[in-house]
């Protein structure tokens, strides 16, 4: 066998054998930043997730506005409980996508594991917020709707989020699932790096004008917290721009689409509402990088 192919297979070994201990590595420091975090949003979850839900419910034309700002945070379902309560039409569709937008899954755990800081957080989550609360005021009036009450049965019992478990073990459980999630991604990214190198991948696709944001949005459609927990740990590691970053976060509600197309029967509206959520999502970050906003 040629030498030359001989060190080309060792070359490879050894590069594979570090992308995988460098993965590892930077994960497993995550660990208890994570498992913290889910333990004190459980905790506030536990307390306060039922008047939250009550909150919305009596929010009536101010609806936009309470959902967007209980929309950051993380809590288990908080988006399915507001496709349950849209469904029953005791919360507006403006106040849905409010929440839609606006929530923020598991991007602010992750970002606060790695460290991101405070202004980077508090400037990406107002955002959200304002955006969330703009866009639901602006859908209200143009596709006002009646509403009428419907018994919602408890989110636990349908979507498994489980709350059932105890804090304790309702956070490692999420710690769990999101570090797996975490280091898959770390593996594949760390490759793809490694391969083709991070400034010819963020000039590939995700950095062009506009397509990035399309691309972004899509990802984040998909009902599953890998979609946020990909996007964030793009754009912390440089790849993703911002406005791909906004938009991507802006389209993804965790399981809350997932939710409506189960729990509301109009099969129009519930494609009229996704089509609006990914219009605006990929607008916003469209508008972020014209105007140059950063992070």
């Amino acid at each position: 066998m040629p030498a030359g192919l001989i060190s080309g297979r060792k070359k490879w070994k050894r590069m594979i054998l570090d992308i995988i201990l460098d993965s590892l590595t930077d994960s497993v420091k995550l660990l208890p930043f994570l498992f913290f975090t889910y333990l004190a949003m459980e905790y506030l979850e536990h307390k306060a997730g039922a008047k939250m839900q009550e909150a919305i419910r009596k929010s009536g034309k101010g609806g936009p506005v309470i959902g967007s700002i209980l929309g950051v945070f993380p809590q288990c379902g908080f988006s399915a409980a507001a496709s349950n309560l849209y469904a029953g039409r005791i919360i507006t569709m403006g106040t849905l996508i409010a929440i839609y937008l606006s929530t923020s899954d598991e991007m602010l755990p992750i970002m606060i594991s790695e460290n991101a800081g405070f202004t980077m957080i508090a400037k990406i989550l107002i955002l959200k917020v304002m955006i969330g609360m703009i866009a639901g005021f602006v859908i209200d009036f143009i596709f006002r709707r009646q509403e009428k009450n419907l018994q919602i049965e408890h989110l636990c019992e349908q979507h498994h989020c489980h709350c059932e478990k105890g804090i304790w073990k309702s956070a490692l459980h999420h710690t769990i699932e999101i570090y797996l999630y975490i280091l898959i991604i770390s593996l594949v990214l760390n490759l793809v790096i490694a391969l083709i190198g991070e400034e010819v991948l963020g000039n590939l696709i995700l950095n062009r004008p506009v397509i990035g944001e399309l691309i972004a949005g899509l990802v984040g459609l998909i009902p599953n917290c890998a979609a946020s927990v990909t996007i964030t740990q793009l754009y912390l590691k440089g790849v993703l721009s911002a406005g791909a970053m906004i938009a991507g976060l802006l389209a993804g509600s965790g399981v809350g689409i997932l939710v409506l197309l189960r729990v509301n029967d109009d099969r129009k509206e519930n494609l009229r509402i996704i089509a609006l959520v990914y219009a605006i999502g990929v607008a916003a970050g469209v508008l972020t990088e014209l105007l140059g906003v950063t992070f």
